[in-house]
């Protein structure tokens, strides 16, 4: 008997963001801050908002650039819940666009995925804790990101 896992659709983070800041080079590596100013996340298993604060390290090797974000969202009815969100992005890739119910979230030769970690001790919001996620991601414009947050079945 063979396993395939199911991603199904949890939510849509909206992440709000303020120019990057070049924080140096070394050894073919550029290092960069994007701070997140804010944003909202609304989809069928989760509502809220993300609260400003965070930020995304990305560091840049040759045409490939690692992201390492780390911010929180606030749940409707006030549940904190932290989220530590890396991936890679790079463009020039074999990846097909793709639609999810007929919304584009990712664009053919663009790989930009994430790995998605959230911690929180709100009952109602555990299973976010407990679970494994992918994101899709995709830049609407130099002021904000989306991030299709899939959780694995």
């Amino acid at each position: 008997m063979s396993f395939i896992p199911v991603l199904t659709f949890a939510f849509e983070i909206r992440a709000e963001l303020e120019p990057s800041l070049h924080i140096g080079h070394g050894d073919g590596e550029a290092t960069e801050f994007t701070p997140i100013t804010g944003g909202t996340v609304d989809g069928p298993l989760l509502r809220g908002r993300v609260l400003p604060g965070g930020g995304d390290w990305s560091s840049m090797r040759g045409r490939v650039c690692q992201l390492d974000a780390r911010y929180l969202i606030e749940a409707e009815g006030g549940a904190v819940i932290d989220i530590v969100n890396r991936g890679y992005y790079h463009e020039g890739s074999d990846s097909p666009d793709q639609y999810d119910d007929g919304l584009q979230v990712s664009h053919a030769g663009i790989y930009y995925r994430t790995s998605p970690v959230f911690r929180t001790d709100a009952p109602a919001h555990r299973w976010l804790a407990e679970s494994v996620f992918v994101g899709l991601a995709r830049s609407d414009d130099e002021q904000s990101v989306s991030i299709r947050m899939y959780v694995v079945r």
